[in-house]
């Protein structure tokens, strides 16, 4: 290797060095300088080029290292996922306040998705990480993130809608439930002797008739009988609790359980929510002075029939709840009655009346009346309206 090429390698530093020296061993061969100023800037171009070499070089090595790396880092950061729509059918339910992480899980352990971060990702790309809503869903094992997004919109619940109308027994309600659901009616009429689990209050004394609020509910396949029966126990606690039945109950001198046996028969008797609050008031009344309260509506309940009219054995049976032979109140409610019914028990108008006939059943014309003899009168519009039957 020549001077030249040594200089080129070390840089400027040394190169000034052996140049001082060069030209003093020159000087006398050459007192212009041309050859020393020849070969100095021949070195001068040897140092500027010697670190942008190294820097091209350094560039290169980091360059193709960089390359790998980030190639390695995009590979490690992209998420495992499933492609397709997925097969099969999974039910995935989700559960009150579960955030998407949770979510994600659950969809990673039922092998709907392939990772969390796949999920997690795909629901905050759509937007919708704040829009899961309870319920249960069908989906697809091994589907993509995205595609299992979709499926879970709210509107595509996998639940039975089921109303329950006010009035109707338990034994009926039990009836409906069943056939909404599938499930065996045994399986709501054995729930149904847990009133602990099923949060009854105490004043319901054990009974679930008159408590199975009715109103319409959504029911996913993963409820149990208990679950459905105790979600109507929730609704009616809160229907309690906004009438303020027990503080009420007591400043009309009865007790819960009390006014809803009024509430019960009043629900059944009554052609309209109009006429709930005078029915009220004729069994209030009659209690008052002691007066059977000769309701069909409790007979029939203690026959475990339906009817109009009772025939005179069945005005003879010997049930508790006959009030035709009974004084006061049947020993609880005969349906579950709804909130107009409730409200009517705790809030009577005031009036005599004592009777009442509902003399025209196809339009739901029903009269009060304060004496017996008048109660004769539309005891015959009755009969006549139903054709001397």
């Amino acid at each position: 290797m020549n001077d030249l090429d040594l200089d080129f390698l070390v840089g400027a530093d040394n190169d000034d060095g052996r140049s001082k020296r060069r030209s003093r061993a020159s000087a006398g061969r050459d007192s212009g300088g041309r050859r020393g100023r020849r070969r100095k800037r021949r070195r001068n171009k040897g140092g500027f080029l010697a670190p942008m070499l190294a820097l091209i070089v350094l560039l290169g090595g980091i360059g193709g290292g960089g390359y790998y790396g980030y190639t390695w880092l995009r590979d490690a950061m992209v998420v495992e996922d499933y492609t397709g729509q997925g097969t099969g059918e999974v039910a995935v339910e989700i559960k009150q306040g579960e955030t998407a992480s949770d979510v994600a899980q659950t969809l990673v352990e039922q092998d709907v998705v392939k990772s969390t971060d796949a999920f997690v990702e795909a629901i905050a790309a759509a937007g919708k990480s704040s829009s899961l809503q309870p319920g249960v869903y069908t989906l697809r094992k091994q589907m993509s993130a995205a595609a299992a997004v979709e499926l879970l919109d709210p509107s595509k619940q996998l639940l039975e809608r089921v109303t329950l109308k006010e009035g109707l027994r338990l034994s009926d309600t039990f009836k409906v439930l069943a056939k909404a659901t599938g499930k065996p009616e045994k399986e709501f009429q054995q729930a149904a002797k847990d009133a602990a689990a099923l949060g009854l209050p105490a004043y319901a004394k054990g009974n679930l008739e008159g408590y199975a609020f009715p109103a319409t509910y959504d029911i996913t396949p993963k409820m149990s009988a208990a679950d459905i029966l105790t979600a109507m126990v929730d609704r009616f606690n809160q229907t309690a609790e906004k009438d303020r039945l027990e503080a009420e109950a007591k400043a009309l001198g009865y007790t819960p359980h009390e006014i809803m046996t009024v509430a019960s028969i009043v629900q059944a008797e009554a052609g309209s929510v109009e006429d709930m609050g005078k029915i009220a008031r004729v069994i209030y009344n009659r209690l008052a002075v002691d007066q059977m309260l000769e309701m069909d509506s409790t007979t029939f309940y203690g026959l475990k029939r339906y009817g109009v009219a009772l025939n005179n054995a069945e005005v003879e049976s010997k049930s508790p709840y006959n009030t035709y032979r009974r004084t006061g109140l049947p020993p609880g409610p005969i349906s579950n009655p709804g909130d107009h019914a409730i409200q009517a028990a705790l809030n009577p108008p005031k009036g005599k009346w004592r009777w009442f006939v509902t003399t025209d059943l196809e339009r739901g014309i029903t009269k009060f009346v304060e004496t017996e003899a008048e109660f004769m009168k539309i005891k015959a519009e009755f009969e006549r309206n139903r054709g001397g039957g």
